[in-house]
């Protein structure tokens, strides 16, 4: 992997196994979001504080080539970032930074094949999706050693995808996570190892809205010294004035619907399609990851588990 993309997936999927220990529901997050911030306090770093970032953040050459500019109007999605009460008359210094992206998908799930449909939560509870379908040439892989699928969904102009790893068993994907490694997210991705395959696709039309304190999950990655009064070294920000970070929240947001995905996170009888053959099933009725990349540079953008509608 070249080092931009390679820092940006190990830093997402360290935070994201973080992350899922504090949450077993939904999770949804931006590694390059985050990574840009953290960017930005290390340049402010000197002595053990700057080691600690650097251990999980890319080099600051690649950090600037990982920031977006975000339209007015899209970042109206994340509101209040700083609830009221999480700064307080101490705070000298609030850092914000904001990842946006809305998309098309290249071939439009059509809205009136999107019917309602049961997703499996576990093996006994479900819950009522609108589940999107659609059948056509996709990126597909299988991973026999895991028993799980990965399709890509291209967005207009091919340059980003959204990529879904399904597991076979409903109860299967906390297993898949503890098995596999950043560089092999990035390896099964990557068009040498994905075929075009005719696939019959049903995704559930979701939004996800999440808000993390980062402060805990980052100090358990061992970047403590950062948040602590007495060890945090801003010194290169400001020699005198005793800085350090005293929150580190993020919020995220995204919606996935038939005309693409916007991020900034009928009743009938449920049937089971029998493919011809030569097709591949993507049946997206139970929990998966999914993540959107951006393909030449293998920079993962946003990142999430998707487990209760």
């Amino acid at each position: 992997m070249a080092s931009l993309g390679a820092a940006s997936t190990h830093f997402g999927f360290d935070l994201f196994k973080e992350l899922k220990k504090r949450n077993d529901s939904n999770v949804f997050f931006s590694p390059v979001g985050i990574s840009t911030a953290i960017g930005m306090l290390l340049l402010g770093t000197r002595g053990a504080t700057a080691s600690q970032l650097q251990k999980v953040f890319c080099p600051e050459e690649d950090t600037e080539n990982l920031r977006r500019k975000a339209e007015e109007k899209e970042v109206k999605k994340i509101k209040d970032l700083f609830p009221d009460g999480s700064l307080s008359s101490s705070t000298k210094l609030v850092l914000v930074n904001t990842v946006c992206f809305k998309g098309q998908w290249d071939r439009e799930f059509k809205k009136e094949n999107t019917k309602e449909e049961e997703f499996w939560l576990n093996k006994s509870t479900s819950k009522s999706v609108q589940m999107m379908t659609q059948s056509h040439s996709f990126s597909f892989t299988f991973l026999e050693d895991l028993q799980a699928k990965i399709v890509g969904i291209p967005y207009k102009n091919k340059d980003l995808s959204m990529f879904v790893l399904l597991p076979d068993d409903i109860d299967g994907l906390e297993k898949i996570i503890d098995k596999i490694s950043p560089e092999q997210l990035v390896e099964w991705t990557s068009p040498g190892h994905m075929e075009e395959r005719n696939v019959n696709l049903h995704l559930p039309r979701f939004q996800v809205e999440e808000r993390y304190d980062l402060e805990a999950v980052l100090a358990a990655m061992g970047m403590g010294d950062a948040f602590t009064e007495r060890k945090a070294d801003y010194s290169g920000m400001s020699p005198r004035s005793g800085l350090h970070a005293q929150k580190f929240l993020h919020s995220s947001f995204i919606v996935v619907t038939e005309e693409g995905t916007e991020a900034a996170a009928a009743t009938g009888v449920g049937l089971n399609v029998t493919s011809a053959p030569g097709v591949e099933n993507v049946h997206c009725d139970h929990p998966f990851l999914f993540f959107i990349k951006h393909n030449e540079s293998n920079s993962i953008l946003f990142f999430g588990r998707f487990s209760s509608p």
